[in-house]
């Protein structure tokens, strides 16, 4: 069974209009990947020059964040889904 990925509107371009995409790997970072080679276009916007994950991409296994399980080492069993987050700022003072 693949896993998926929940793509935010702002993203969606990017993947053909595609809400979802069904993507393979046994970590977090082996499924993105697996997204951005799929979806060329997305990989500027998910990764620094650097190859790491910008800073305002939040990244969810099944709703927990994945900055406080082991980041892109995360495992993932079959079935998981991921959910990218573009951080929000701004407001009105």
């Amino acid at each position: 069974m693949p896993n998926t990925i929940h793509i935010p509107t702002p993203l969606r371009p990017f993947t053909d209009k595609k809400e979802s995409v069904e993507v393979s790997g046994n970590t977090v970072g082996e499924l993105l990947a697996d997204l951005t080679t799929r979806h060329e276009g997305l990989k500027r916007h998910l990764y620094a020059d650097d190859g790491k994950l910008r800073n305002f991409v939040n990244v969810y296994l099944n709703d927990e964040d994945i900055r406080y399980l082991q980041r892109e080492k995360t495992p993932v069993k079959a079935g998981d889904s991921l959910s990218i987050v573009p951080s929000v700022a701004g407001g009105v003072r």
